[in-house]
């Protein structure tokens, strides 16, 4: 694919998605900003097959602080799964984000309203850029991604808790999504929790499926519980059980989040932990 034109516009992912949409091959994105890595697992994995392979070079730490967000962290897993994307660390001293393609060179620049990609497509300037840094990605350390494709969340949420659970989750995750915030008090647990309240799971039945599909601890599941029910979010009762201590059941312990609908559960429960 050939770039023959400068792309202009104000949403990140818009801009990105232009500059990939016929994109084949080995396609490098370095130093990419938080919002570039975002918008590369988030908006344009649609566009993204098995014809291209996404070889992603960055800082540590910012890779690090961007992969804190489990929707993004779980949206990226789902590529590297796939062998769409590899995601690499090292000492990257470009100060501008680059997107580096068999026929082009595209630096992505982002102020507060715009984003745009200009390219420079001479043919030995894009060659001795790629060769720079194909060697770069060569020599750099992979990444240990360590939160779980989100297609394996969803999948074994529903055989393991239930479909309305899975739907429920789906529903948060999608107002978040949208929402695009970053300050957002829900993590993973505490989504996973709020749902299974919704739906009146058993807490040991869901911090068994955190655990084993990569989430979090059943430690972690307890203590984050705790902490909700110390809030007013969740209520437990005991449920007896034929051998041992008594169960767990989650329930939401608060009137705004009881009338909640799934699309809405997100929203009173950042205003309650406000």
């Amino acid at each position: 694919m050939s770039l023959d034109a400068n792309v202009l516009g104000t949403d990140m992912g818009h801009v990105l998605s232009s500059v990939l949409s016929e994109v084949t091959g080995a396609v490098y994105v370095v130093n990419p900003t938080q919002d570039l890595t975002k918008a590369l697992v988030t908006d344009c994995s649609d566009i993204l097959t098995n014809d291209t392979s996404v070889r992603l070079l960055s800082d540590e730490q910012r890779l690090k602080e961007v992969m804190d967000n489990f929707i993004v962290a779980s949206n990226a897993a789902e590529l590297v799964d796939s062998n769409v994307l590899t995601l690499r660390v090292g000492d990257v001293s470009e100060p501008n984000s680059l997107i580096v393609t068999t026929s082009a060179t595209v630096a992505m620049i982002q102020t507060n309203n715009q984003v745009a990609g200009l390219i420079a497509d001479e043919i030995e300037f894009v060659t001795s850029v790629r060769d720079s840094y194909e060697q770069a990605f060569e020599s750099a350390t992979s990444y240990p991604l360590q939160t779980p494709a989100i297609s394996s969340v969803r999948s074994t949420l529903a055989s393991e808790i239930g479909d309305e659970t899975r739907s429920d989750f789906d529903s948060v995750l999608t107002t978040l999504q949208t929402a695009r915030d970053d300050r957002s008090a829900l993590n993973e647990v505490i989504i996973s929790l709020l749902v299974a309240a919704k739906n009146n799971v058993l807490l040991y039945d869901i911090s068994k499926w955190g655990e084993d599909v990569g989430i979090a601890s059943k430690a972690t599941f307890s203590r984050t519980k705790t902490e909700l029910e110390e809030s007013g979010l969740i209520d437990t009762e005991k449920v007896p059980i034929d051998v041992g201590r008594p169960r767990l059941r989650l329930k939401l312990g608060h009137n705004q989040l009881v009338r909640a609908s799934s699309d809405q559960l997100a929203g009173v429960a950042e205003s309650l932990l406000a």
